[in-house]
């Protein structure tokens, strides 16, 4: 996109593309969300986004992708990744920061479809939006955080490093629940899978860059 390069930002790996959504890929990441992403018995989110009714949840969804895109500044953005694998949306891979000219920090939080789990592509979407991070725009640390029983979240952030970082008491469905936090520093990550970054260049300047 001639007037803003970000939307052209790609993020690869061997299996995957991350990159920012069209309105088509809007309306199959809200496929994926009514398909399914969790158990039902289970909010792994605070904001209980998934509790939506079906006919409510794709607008609720894809309102939230544009919001975030709207009200982007290089002081505080939110970067709501596709991901794309063989040809289909499966998932979303967010990075986000505030203030990250400063502070060097991003946060992370991401979503498959459920029948796309246990595949890997969990930790391969991390690992990108972590590359991304530290080797192209020289993060220092990331945080990422998962409420207690998000077992499958905790194992990505152990494998890729992460270190616990203290936990608080949140309310979700109206439960007192546990959220576990986490922090990697850029020296102790090690990339498991080669990545590509693609314009960036262009961009770098709406990441406080």
């Amino acid at each position: 996109m001639r007037h803003w390069p970000l939307l052209d930002l790609r993020v690869t790996t061997p299996r995957l593309e991350l990159r920012l959504p069209t309105l088509d890929d809007l309306d199959e990441l809200a496929d994926r969300a009514l398909e399914g992403v969790h158990d039902p018995e289970f909010m792994p989110f605070l904001s209980s986004w998934t509790d939506a009714p079906a006919d409510e949840l794709p607008r609720k969804l894809i309102r939230r992708q544009l919001t975030s895109l709207a009200d982007w500044s290089p002081e505080k953005w939110r970067c709501h990744f596709m991901v794309v694998h063989e040809g289909r949306i499966v998932g979303t891979q967010n990075l986000r920061a505030t203030d990250f000219a400063t502070t060097l920090e991003v946060g992370s939080g991401s979503w498959l479809g459920r029948s796309h789990q246990g595949k890997g592509i969990g930790t391969e979407m991390r690992a990108a939006a972590l590359h991304l991070a530290f080797a192209g725009l020289g993060a220092r640390s990331a945080v990422s955080s998962a409420l207690t029983g998000s077992e499958a979240s905790q194992a990505v952030s152990r494998k890729l490093g992460y270190r616990p970082n203290g936990e608080n008491v949140v309310a979700v469905r109206g439960r007192r629940v546990s959220e576990h936090h986490f922090r990697l520093l850029r020296e102790d990550f090690v990339c498991p899978v080669p990545v590509e970054i693609h314009g960036l260049d262009a961009c770098r300047a709406d990441f406080g860059g």
